[in-house]
């Protein structure tokens, strides 16, 4: 908003430098400097200066006040009307003093405010301002209207001598009311109207005067108004009230709040009708910037989520079909990261100019609705492919890079497409569904459109729900451990057991570990997890020592990429065996060799460390991750866990030569290494005497016994020992 004609600049000794009161006082300088010659007050121009001090005090005090409420405002914007500042300059003047000095006067030097916030909060004070002048002046304009009214009444129901001096009374306030006011026949010829109205319309008594009510229409005439005027001319309806839009002489659309009254004679009869009409112009246009302002997105212009949404609502309200494409830009957070927010908003600009090339009609939206998030709208599209042909549109609109200060920016985006008749989903169940879509599109590698799928959608919306239940799902104690038996081939003697976690789900029922233990990582509880399944396997395998004289049954526990980096693995892994009273040697952590491909020393360090101690580290799923052999001799491993892919073909007699050899070689080069083979899977008592021949060491499986209780696995080993 620009400084209003007449207020100076910030000159020598009119600075923000002095103390609070006096800043205050300047600030209503300005602002009576600004409006005074404006309003109709009888106060002088230094009463009306002392009448704003307490008016500009509210502002500034709200302007600071933790936390903000731009409410006080209101009052500030009632108090100017009761000023009588009501000239159509005034509030305009008003509100540009607000612009322009609130924050410069205001603001405490003592408690800073950053430029955005404070800005940000003088534009909420200025609308909340002008609401409250707005809704001042229409209730004192309705004051005067009804009061208006019942001096017309009164006119009419006095005699001959009381009706002289009544009409001469009406006659005053008739001309003085700052409401424009007409009065026709029951014809609609317009037989007289005050000067408050003529300057509506321009000043031109004589074209108001010459007109007929119905010459008055407009395009934007509300459904209907015309039937309310023909209803009060035929003296059906004695009142009615609407917002009308009017063209001025100079072709200037003039709009107002307008009440037309029917005026009957002593006898009831229907005599004139009168019309009261409150310029509201100014009003309406401020209403329809801020809500321009409040349904389009600041930096690029496009309509926002919250149009997006009454959209979106109207087609699934009163279309057949819809269609929508939900955009996500891949990798817009590294623009961000690198190369600064300035230059990301340029390229979400640049994109949003690309994107508004793709509609092809009216029944076309394109909103930006959050971020690097973009949706666009189709309603009643004829075929699935009118939605899929914008998606490519818009895929090929990206395709050539952004050039920004001499840079080439390429620019990809992912997808979900959403279409159907209306009526079985509402919006946000749509949304959601592009973007989940969407989500799929970007993990099959981005750049691409992918379109909706109820099976798809159903496994994520479940998906997220496990992963938002686990946290308290440990705290709730819903986790358990199932324990599988490890056996040595030589004698059939339990060696150990592998700890294997299981969530009680209070709705799902039991969940294997491959249903939420990569959401655990994902969302990073696979640490403290993790490390409630080692103290509970290791308590277990010290619990298993007492009254067995064969030797100590080894424990198992699966370590996940997640917890091989986390800082605290040795120390947590050392601190539960101490406490728990365990040996070492009574704890094996299993490491898939996919996680280790590649390894530096960095990740091996911690299983260094471990290993050093006396705890086994077991590769797991060997032969699945195509490490490269030679790395087996510095990774500080004992054991190769052969995955079970390798074994399948020795469940029967004669075996899979070709497993044969395999396993052969996997057991010679372990041998050689001085490691021993577990081998997983083994389901069939001749798959076994194929191994123990070929030399594994030990195996577990559903031969043996499936996972269970820990009570089973110390029965088991009873019965070897017995």
């Amino acid at each position: 908003m620009t400084r209003p004609p007449g207020v100076a600049g910030n000159r020598e000794g009119d600075g923000p430098q002095d103390g609070p009161e006096g800043r205050l006082r300047r600030f209503a300088r300005i602002w009576s400097r600004a409006i005074y010659p404006a309003t109709a007050t009888s106060m002088t121009r230094a009463e009306f200066e002392e009448y704003l001090v307490p008016l500009a005090r509210t502002l500034s005090e709200a302007l600071q006040a933790r936390p903000f409420d731009p409410s006080p405002a209101l009052a500030v914007g009632s108090a100017l009307v009761d000023a009588h500042c009501t000239d159509p300059s005034a509030l305009p003047h008003s509100l540009g003093v607000v612009d322009s000095y609130l924050v410069l006067y205001c603001c405490s030097a003592d408690d800073p405010m950053p430029t955005e916030e404070s800005r940000a909060r003088s534009v909420r004070l200025q609308h909340s301002m002008a609401a409250g002048f707005a809704r001042a002046l229409r209730e004192r304009t309705l004051g005067e209207q009804e009061a208006m009214s019942r001096a017309a009444l009164r006119a009419q129901a006095e005699t001959e001598k009381a009706l002289h001096a009544s009409e001469a009374r009406f006659r005053a306030v008739f001309e003085g009311a700052s409401v424009g006011i007409g009065i026709s026949d029951m014809d609609g010829n317009i037989l007289d109207v005050n000067t408050s109205l003529t300057k509506m319309f321009g000043g031109l008594e004589h074209h108001v005067r010459s007109r007929r009510v119905t010459d008055w229409g407009h395009p934007e005439d509300t459904p209907g108004v015309w039937n309310l005027q023909r209803e009060v001319a035929r003296g059906e309806r004695d009142h009615y009230r609407v917002d009308k839009p009017y063209y001025r002489n100079d072709g200037t659309v003039l709009w107002t709040n307008l009440t037309v009254s029917l005026l009957r004679d002593r006898a009831g009869e229907p005599q004139y009708m009168m019309a009261l009409m409150e310029d509201v112009t100014e009003r309406r246009l401020l209403h329809e910037q801020l809500r321009y302002e409040a349904t389009h997105d600041a930096l690029t212009g496009l309509p926002n989520r919250t149009l997006f949404f009454e959209r979106l609502e109207a087609a699934l309200g009163g279309a057949a079909r819809f269609g929508l494409c939900y955009l996500d830009l891949d990798g817009f957070k590294c623009v961000n990261d690198s190369l600064g927010h300035a230059v990301g908003d340029q390229l979400l600009v640049a994109v949003s100019d690309r994107l508004q090339t793709c509609l092809t009609s009216p029944d076309q939206l394109i909103a930006r609705i959050g971020g690097d998030e973009f949706v666009a709208l189709i309603v009643d599209p004829e075929t699935q492919e009118d939605v899929t042909a914008l998606a490519r549109r818009i895929l090929d609109a990206l395709a050539e890079p952004v050039r920004l200060d001499g840079r080439e920016l390429p620019v990809r985006g992912s997808i979900g497409i959403v279409d159907g008749p209306t009526g079985e989903l509402g919006s946000a169940e749509v949304l959601r569904s592009a973007d989940i879509t969407m989500y799929r599109a970007k993990a099959a590698g981005g750049n691409r459109y992918e379109l909706a799928d109820p099976e798809a959608e159903v496994v994520a919306i479940t998906r997220h729900g496990l992963t938002t239940s686990l946290p308290m799902a440990l705290e709730r104690g819903e986790f358990f451990i199932e324990y599988q038996p490890l056996v040595r081939l030589s004698d059939g003697a339990v060696h150990g057991a592998e700890a294997l976690v299981r969530w009680c789900h209070p709705r799902r029922g039991v969940l294997g570990p491959d249903q939420f233990i990569p959401l655990a990582e994902h969302t990073g509880l696979i640490v403290p997890l993790g490390r409630w399944v080692l103290e509970e396997a290791v308590r277990q395998a010290r619990d298993w020592q007492f009254g067995r004289s064969e030797g100590p049954l080894r424990v198992n526990v699966n370590l996940s990429p997640f917890q091989l980096r986390h800082p605290g693995l040795v120390r947590d892994t050392v601190d539960v065996l101490k406490d728990a009273g365990l040996e070492p040697s009574g704890l094996c952590l299993e490491v898939t060799e996919s996680a280790l491909i590649g390894a530096d020393e960095s990740l091996l360090r911690p299983l260094r460390q471990l290993a050093d101690l006396g705890v086994d580290i077991a590769l797991d799923d060997f032969g699945t991750g195509y490490s490269n052999l030679s790395n087996l001799r510095r990774m500080p491993v004992s054991t190769l866990k052969l995955d079970r892919s390798f074994t399948r073909g020795m469940q029967q007699d004669p075996a899979d030569p070709v497993d044969i050899k395999i396993v052969e070689g996997v057991v010679s080069l372990a041998h050689t290494l001085d490691l021993a083979v577990t081998v997983e899977g083994v389901e069939t008592g001749t798959q076994a005497e194929h191994l123990r021949i070929l030399g594994c060491d030990t195996a577990q499986g559903w031969y043996y016994a499936r996972p269970g209780p820990p009570e089973r696995l110390h029965a088991l080993s009873l019965v070897d020992a017995s």
